[in-house]
């Protein structure tokens, strides 16, 4: 028998595979309340794409992710006018709005749209639900009184500037916790990949037979148009 691939030994766990987060500067979340906060700094958070602002209000500090165009010393308000970093109720959004760090229920914090140049678009209202369209083209459908703040998410244009230099791309990823650089499967040994041990590369059909039994029945089965994969 083989080594463990890759996959299996990362749901083992280890140090190898395990993000620093100790690094990370800290949760991400929403005020309680109904109010005006003052952005006292912006931040780079190693464990996110986007930048992270510093925002006091009600006698504390909070970290919010950082819209585009967001400053030193903006005001940020809660449930305020439709305004670009202003975090306000799905149901007082107008239809077309651009928003992000939407709450999945009422005062469960930011969950989706996080990451750097994200965004959905409030496409329809229901009563007391709202609709939102996510880039992907996928519609969810959430209580008109989840939060989202208006915008998008700063550090969109991140994944245009090329790596240039393998070490730049390493550390980048060990920060996170990723594995750099990927060995490919079929330049492996046949001890250390099913797919291993072969010179001219030839990786497993992906076309499955109709009389396949049912545990091999998996992938694409019969296709009518067979295309090289």
């Amino acid at each position: 028998m083989g080594k463990r691939i890759i996959a299996r030994a990362r749901g083992k766990g280890g140090p190898r595979y395990r993000a620093p987060s100790h690094r990370y500067l800290g949760k991400i979340e929403y005020y309680d309340g109904v109010g005006e906060g003052v952005v006292k700094d912006i931040l780079h958070d190693p464990g996110r794409s986007s930048l992270v602002m510093l925002v006091k209000i009600g006698g504390k500090e909070i970290l919010q992710i950082a819209p585009e165009g967001a400053y030193v010393g903006q005001v940020i308000k809660y449930d305020g006018e439709i305004a670009t970093g202003n975090v306000v109720e799905l149901g007082k959004i107008p239809e077309g709005t651009k928003v992000f760090g939407i709450e999945s229920y009422p005062g469960s914090g930011p969950k989706y749209c996080r990451a750097a140049g994200s965004f959905a678009i409030v496409v329809g209202k229901s009563g007391n639900k709202v609709t939102v369209q996510f880039s992907s083209g996928e519609q969810k459908v959430l209580d008109a009184r989840c939060r989202a703040t208006i915008g998008i998410p700063s550090n969109a244009g991140r994944i245009e500037k090329p790596w240039v230099k393998a070490g730049k791309k390493y550390i980048a990823l060990h920060a996170r916790g990723k594995l750099f650089p990927r060995t490919a499967a079929v330049v492996m040994n046949p001890v250390d990949h099913p797919w291993g041990g072969k010179r001219k590369r030839p990786r497993p059909s992906k076309f499955v037979s109709r009389r396949a039994p049912p545990g091999a029945k998996v992938g694409s089965i019969s296709p009518k148009q067979k295309k090289k994969m």
